[in-house]
């Protein structure tokens, strides 16, 4: 057998491992780099089962954003509007539309509209949008500008990094009460009112937690 394997051949197992070792290293630092909220998630825009424009309900209609996520400043999780919230409107204004068919038939069979979250929180992250409000975060900050998009969209990443930042300068993100849900107001370090955002964090009591189980519990 020594006559027809070289004695380097000893080494291929070894080299082999090695290789390999080096190939699944590159391979683990590509997905953590790339298969993040930045890479897989911004631009995200799902067809919904009904052709919502965010855009005409709100800057033609007025519609506010909590007449239909009607908990997102009072409970942790931001809810979806319901058939019957649809209802209220389109029982008269475009009552026969096909495009409304997945609405009516959700009211009549009293079963949730099946609507394509755009952003969702993962399994091992806490996040409670009530807070988040209630401390002068605006839609906008994570959303961005729902209010001109007629499909909504993911426009930001919504990564660990993402909040970090947030949460380690947050007098950068915060706006007056009188527009947190005015999603064409600008915070208050947009406005040059950088003074005015840290004595609001005073006032408010804003201390976002940096720690891990802050958010992972």
């Amino acid at each position: 057998m020594s006559k027809l394997f070289p004695k380097s051949a000893n080494k291929l197992p070894l080299q082999i491992l090695i290789y390999l070792g080096v190939l699944a290293g590159i391979a683990t630092a590509g997905a953590t780099y790339y298969l993040t909220p930045k890479y897989t998630r911004v631009g995200y825009a799902p067809v919904q089962p009904v052709p919502f424009s965010h855009a005409q309900h709100v800057q033609e209609v007025g519609l506010d954003c909590r007449y239909c996520h009607s908990s997102v400043d009072k409970s942790g999780h931001s809810n979806v509007p319901t058939a019957q919230t649809c209802m209220n409107c389109h029982n008269v204004i475009k009552p026969t539309s096909p495009l409304l068919a997945p609405v009516r038939e959700s009211f009549e069979k009293n079963t949730p509209v099946p609507w394509v979250w755009v952003h969702r929180t993962p399994d091992f992250a806490y996040f409670n949008h009530a807070i988040h409000v209630n401390r002068g975060v605006s839609c906008v900050e994570c959303h961005g500008k729902v209010n001109e998009m007629d499909t909504v969209a993911h426009t930001q990443p919504l990564s660990m990094a993402f909040c970090i930042e947030c949460h380690r300068n947050p007098e950068m993100r915060l706006r007056d009460p009188k527009d947190i849900f005015n999603l064409d107001s600008k915070n208050l370090a947009d406005q040059g009112r950088a003074e005015d955002a840290r004595k609001y964090i005073h006032d408010w009591k804003v201390m976002p937690p940096q720690s891990c189980s802050g958010c992972h519990r």
